[in-house]
């Protein structure tokens, strides 16, 4: 994205156009009505701008007609203080008008994603960046900052989709996965991964350590490893479970040759032991919210 940026100085763009139309300094001196050394000393900025009336004379000498002179001149003669709150307003309008944008985008990727969105620009930086552009606080970078742009933990929604059956297989029904757009969302600051969703837990297979009722959120980038909480998708009738998963024999995750345990915590259930090919697949549990 490119923020607008501050007039250019006086003095380089006379003598740039100055050079375009083919005139030595003494030639546009003469033409003006002053010294040779005078606007030497203007083009190089060894002095402040001339008044409007030069400015005129020379914009004329150069054929310039959109007064683009004397408005350098007049931001030339800005206080300083005065000339960074205007860049500094300018700037800030340009990252509100981006904000817009992101939040009004319409359209998807080719793979599903939201063109634009939100989460994108929280997943590219793009968010990161716009945010300590208002306020270099925020990102590190202010007074006593270190100079440092710091990681900004920002909420990130992940979609709650159907309920998972922490007992039997039961149904999934959702449209794909993982569900992109869903009815209802919750938030995880400290998770980054696009692909994590939710899920509520049905019945007591897995108490004591989930109840019926909790949210519990999965991460498709989590590695797995034996004895971590999964939600399992099974390739039959796209069923899905919650449960703790080991590997038999090696516990090696993509031993294709090899079965996966369903285990319960509950000891009333009993494990169910399939073959690899018979698990669409994994997710690992990485956080569980529960109502107090």
């Amino acid at each position: 994205m490119s923020g607008e940026r501050a007039p250019p100085p006086l003095g380089p763009t006379i003598r740039a156009h100055r050079e375009r139309a083919g005139l030595s300094l003494r030639e546009l001196a003469d033409r003006c009505g002053c010294v040779k050394s005078y606007l030497w000393a203007i083009e190089h900025g060894r002095r402040g701008p001339p008044s409007e009336e030069i400015l005129r004379k020379i914009e004329r000498a150069l054929a310039i007609t959109d007064g683009q002179l004397v408005r350098l001149g007049a931001w030339a003669h800005v206080p300083a203080p005065v000339r960074e709150d205007l860049s500094r307003a300018r700037s800030q309008a340009e990252v509100i008008r981006r904000l817009g944008e992101i939040l009004t985008a319409d359209g998807f990727d080719d793979q599903g994603r939201p063109r634009g969105s939100l989460d994108e620009a929280h997943r590219s930086g793009e968010l990161q960046r716009l945010i300590g552009r208002l306020d270099p606080e925020l990102a590190g970078g202010g007074a006593g900052g270190g100079g440092g742009a710091a990681p900004i933990d920002l909420p990130f929604e992940v979609p709650l989709i159907n309920k998972v059956a922490a007992g039997y297989p039961q149904g999934f029904t959702d449209m794909g996965y993982p569900a992109r757009v869903a009815d209802e969302y919750v938030r995880c600051p400290d998770l980054h991964d696009p692909d994590a969703f939710a899920a509520r837990v049905v019945g007591d297979s897995m108490a004591p350590d989930y109840r019926e009722g909790d949210i519990v959120i999965f991460s498709p980038s989590h590695p797995i490893a034996d004895g971590d909480d999964c939600f399992a998708r099974l390739a039959l009738d796209d069923e899905t479970t919650f449960k703790r998963v080991y590997f038999e024999p090696g516990g090696e995750v993509r031993d294709q040759a090899g079965r996966i345990r369903l285990q319960p915590i509950n000891s009333r259930y009993a494990p169910r032991v399939l073959d690899r090919e018979e698990v669409a697949g994994l997710y690992r549990a990485v956080k569980v919210l529960r109502s107090v």
